[in-house]
Formats: C-alpha cells, structure tokens, sequence
C-alpha cells in the first residue's frame, strides 16, 4: 500500500525492511484492533495493512464516539497490556458460508463485504487469526505470539477515509502506527520527525515571509516579495544551461478551445482535472499541460531533417484541479509552474537526446546538494498505445543510454505512460526523504494524433518522436522540498536578502548605507538594520531570518575600512575589507552559472 500517515515522513529511509518486520508490523495492525475492540466494544474493521514505516486499521466506531489524539495514548495502553498477555497467534481455515455467518453474527459488516467479494472473485475458503478472544479475518503471515511486536512502535496519528475509497461509502476512522524492529530505529525515526516539524516548508514559508495562501484561492500559493525572488533566481539558473543544452524558449496561450484538448486526448482522459469556460457561445479550457501547446508551434513550418533536434521551453503557468484532500503547501497545488520542455527529434537521435538530458538532470540535482538521486525506467504499461515492435526499440534505447551513463537505475515493469516508457528521477533530502522530482519520457503517440512531421534525406515524410523533459518538475514543489533540504537557509546566490549590513552607531549609518549601494549596483540584495536596539537583538534577529551574511561596522572597522563579517550559523566573526567582501560575494552569485559553464556534450 502506498497510503502514509499525514505525520509520517512517508518516504523516511527506513532500516532494510525484513518480513520478520513485516510480520510485526501486520501483528501489530491486528493487536491495535484487538485492543480497539476491548476499549469500544462496538467497533466495526475494516481493513488493516501494513504500509511504509508500519500500519493502520480502518474503524467504524458508531455515531457517538470520535477518536481525538489523547485516545491514542489510551489504544497504546492497551495494546501492552495485550501484548503482555502475550498470546499466540493462531490460523484457521473457514468455508466461505461460514466465515460469512461468522462475521456476520459478530456485526463485522465490512468483513462479510470482503469475504462476500472474494467468493465473488471464486474463492471458496478464507482464514482467521485468533488472538486471545479477539479473532480478524486476514491471510496471515503473522508473527507467533502479541509480546513479538517489540517495544518499537507507537500510534501516530487519526485521519479519516473513506470505505474503499469511495467518497459514496461511509467515512471510518483511521489509526495509523509505526514499527521498527527495535527501539532504537524508532527513537530516531522519532526524532526525525521533531526535525522535520522543524524544516516545514510552510512553517519556514511563514516565517521567512516567502509566501502565503487564502482561502479566496485554494491550494494557489501567493508569492511574496522574498519568495519571487526565490522562484526568479530558480528560472534563471535554468534558463542560464539552456544556452548550452540548445535550447528555445517559447511562450504558449493559457486558455484554448476544447477542440485542441480532445486532439491532444486530454478531453477524454483527463477532463476532471482541467478547468472550463464559456468564451463567445464556444467552451474553452485552462491548460494543464504545455505539451500539445508545443506540438503547434512545431507545425508551424514545415521541417526538414536537418531541423532536428528541435527543443522547445516553457515556463507557462499551468492550472489542474486537485481535490481539496491531497493539496498541502506548495507541494501540491492547483496553479504551477513547471521548467518544462519537448524535445522533437529523428528515432535516430533519441539516445544522444536523452544523454543530454539525464546530464542535465544530474548536475542540477548535485549542484542543489541532493547527491543520492534513485533513477526509475518505467517500460510498458498493460494498456498502451503503439505496436510492441515501437515499444521494444523506445526501452532499449532508455536502456542503453542509462547504461551508458553508468548509474544504477530499478526497473518498474508496467509503469510507464500509455504513450511511451519513462525515466523518473527521485532525490533524497537533508533527512532521507525522497522525493520525485524530474522526468523523461518518449511519447510516439502526441506527433501521431497532431500529424507532425518532418522530411527524410529522400525527401519523404516521417513522423518525430517527442521527448517530455522537466528537472526541477512543478517550481512550486521544488521550493517546498528545498526549503526542507536546507531548512530554510539557503546559499548565497539564491538567498532573498543575501547580506544585512549593520552599523553599531548613528554615526556609523553613512558609512553603511554607502556599502549598500555599492553592494545593490553589483546586484548583490542586501539590506540596513539601522534601528536603535541592541547588537545583540539585532544578531539574533539576523540568524532567525537566516541571512547568509551580517555585515558589522563600528568606528574601529571603518578606520580599517571593511566590516565586522559574520556567515549564517558560525558564531565568530571575520574582519574583511570591503574589497575581500565583494569578491567574496560575486564568487559565491555566480556559481549557477558555472554549472552552465561545465555543460560539455
């Protein structure tokens, strides 16, 4: 299952995962039932797996009672006294008719849904476990007896869902629980989490004053000042390797009619998720997706072989409806934007096409600090559009070209797009989360149902095949992670305010505020703490903004003409002169662009 807590870190790298974990974490799933059971008589399950990091039961607890945090700590007690008890786990096997009358004599009417289900699906027996006087349908494994759960778990969290996953069945509460094998990795998982409360992205965001939401514009992020200033300087460093990776950047209308989008396939297959409008008695929709925007700039003229590759990027906003559930932050948004692009090139450019790609891909990712990155090949879904004689030579060139870069990469079979095989890319943050970030797919099928094409040497037409490239993915997104990476202390180059500069005295203000225009003319962002409060406020003040430089000047440094320098998170302070200081400052603001500088293909 995929499904995590809303306090659980979900991705959270966890100690290499047993089935003797397994195991316990199912046991522990079944003795936090048993222990529901005893506290609310009347409780009703459904269905209780394990998932990433441990496991959760879904309830039905009646009209009357609603679980509340302070109730976990009460399900917890239980739960050791049970597993005290320490009673032994046994299996049994039940004809489908009886298991039926069993649960539903009991009133488990989400259990007799299940078993019903499987006799539908042609099963003819089901089995229990019982433990102590509590007994749950599952097929097992199971460890032997409750005590073998260990003390390396606790219940986290209460959310509700609904039966199935239909919004049409009723709502149960959902308990959810972690377990490690021992305490220890639960302790640090533990303390994890303290971290990352910490490193929240939309805590920081409010407190750095980068970025804000109303309800007037749900899961629609506000950028302030600060945080555009972020968000600028992330489409600049791409826009700076776009030179040396060949790329043109173009601009797409937000709004077209619903006729472009039913071309595309959007219309039909992803129509709950773009929004609609009435223009001149003819319906017309936002777009989702750059993609086919691209597909009409490419057949605008006619193309030759000798055209291609032709790259084409877009930084247009782009608008999806998400439901209200699953938004969160910036990590999830109903407006975005994506550093997106469409590579159109011959079948015999795709594996230099893609090299240049995952090259791109991997620098950026390394010069951002997130060094461990887990490469996906995604190949050929079940239902897919294009003969298996396309899809062998799309996955082997993925193949070859991943090989040739020489990094491991995990095979997803079945995963890809309907259109085409993919690779995705997932970093691991500051605290070993993961996170998917960029993608590469081929896709045979957008050229197909736009008719693009190009002329052959032999001047016959031929068909392009299209690449979909994004790196950082939705901006929005990437900003979230990368406040959590870096807990909001950001380098240099990308910093809002870069560097305060603070004068000791009255008398030392003019001195300063000189410096800052000198340092504002070098495009370097600082700013004046001149207010009459102490050093020591100011100091701290300075550190909770998470400013990379503080820049002191009292009579002394004057004299010396430099300042007082402190770096974000070191405790003494440097003397420089005002020269060292700019040299210093225009080193660290044009790292980006060395990236762009070390692009060699």
């Amino acid at each position: 299952m995929s499904n995590t807590p809303s306090a659980n870190l979900g991705d959270f790298q966890e100690p290499e995962i047993t089935l003797k974990v397994e195991r316990m974490r199912h046991s522990a799933a079944h003795v936090m039932a048993h222990a529901v059971k005893n506290l609310f008589p009347n409780a009703k399950f459904g269905i209780g797996p394990t998932i990433e990091n441990g496991f959760y039961y879904d309830m039905d607890l009646g009209p009357d009672v609603k679980l509340v945090p302070e109730d976990l700590e009460k399900i917890e007690a239980e739960m050791k006294k049970i597993a005290k008890a320490n009673a032994t786990l046994v299996k049994a096997a039940h004809p489908i008719g009886e298991a039926i009358s069993m649960f539903k004599s009991a009133g488990q009417t989400f259990k007799v849904e299940i078993i019903q289900a499987l006799e539908a699906a042609g099963e003819t027996q089901v089995t229990t476990f019982t433990e102590g006087d509590f007994v749950d349908l599952c097929k097992g494994p199971h460890i032997m007896r409750a005590g073998d759960i260990g003390n390396g778990w606790k219940l986290m969290s209460i959310a509700g869902a609904y039966w199935r996953g239909k919004e049409t069945n009723p709502m149960l509460t959902r308990v959810y629980g972690v377990l490690f094998e021992k305490k220890a990795e639960l302790e640090e998982y533990l303390n994890m989490l303290e971290e990352a409360k910490k490193r929240d992205h939309r805590k920081l965001g409010k407190e750095l004053d980068l970025f804000s939401f109303i309800p007037e514009a749900p899961a629609s992020p506000f950028f302030h000042p600060k945080g555009t200033t972020i968000y600028n300087r992330l489409v600049q460093y791409m826009r700076d390797l776009y030179i040396p990776y060949g790329y043109d950047e173009v601009i797409t209308p937000q709004i077209m009619d619903v006729v472009f989008w039913k071309k595309s396939g959007h219309y039909d297959n992803y129509k709950e998720n773009m929004y609609f409008t009435n223009i001149d008695d003819r319906e017309f929709a936002v777009k989702p997706m750059n993609c086919p925007g691209h597909t009409f700039i490419y057949a605008s003229a006619k193309r030759s072989y000798r055209d291609l590759p032709i790259r084409l990027a877009d930084f247009g906003r782009l608008h999806r409806y998400e439901k209200s559930g699953v938004t969160a932050g910036l990590t999830r948004v109903r407006t975005f934007c994506q550093d997106d692009a469409h590579i159109f090139c011959t079948p015999e450019q795709i594996e230099s096409e893609i090299y240049r790609q995952i090259d791109m891909v991997l620098k950026t990712y390394d010069f951002f600090g997130f060094t461990d990155v887990e490469i996906n090949l995604s190949t050929r879904p079940e239902k897919r559009l294009g003969t298996d004689a396309l899809w062998d030579t799309a996955e082997g060139a993925l193949t070859k070209v991943l090989d040739k870069v020489g990094k491991k990469y995990i095979i997803n079979p079945g995963d890809g797009a309907f259109y085409g095989p993919k690779i995705d890319f997932k970093v691991s943050d500051a605290l070993r989360r993961k996170h998917q970030l960029g993608t590469i797919q081929l896709d045979y099928q957008m050229p197909e149902r736009f008719g693009l094409e190009y002329t052959s040497p032999e001047n016959t037409p031929l068909r392009p095949v299209m690449v979909h490239r994004a790196v950082f993915g939705s901006l929005e997104r990437f900003i979230g992670i990368l406040i959590e990476h870096v807990a909001g202390a950001f380098p240099f180059w990308l910093a809002p305010v870069q560097a305060r500069l603070v004068p000791i005295a009255d008398q030392n203000r003019e001195y300063v505020e000189a410096f800052k225009k000198e340092l504002l003319a070098l495009g370097i962002r600082v700013d004046v703490d001149g207010r009459n409060e102490s050093m020591g406020l100011k100091t701290r003040e300075a550190q909770m903004a998470k400013i990379p430089f503080s820049l002191v000047a009292g009579d002394r440094d004057i004299a010396a003409g430099g300042f007082a320098v402190r770096k974000y998170g070191d405790t003494a302070m440097k003397v420089m002169t005002k020269e060292e200081i700019i040299s210093l400052f225009k080193e660290l603001n044009g790292l980006p662009r060395k990236v762009a500088e070390s692009v060699s293909l």
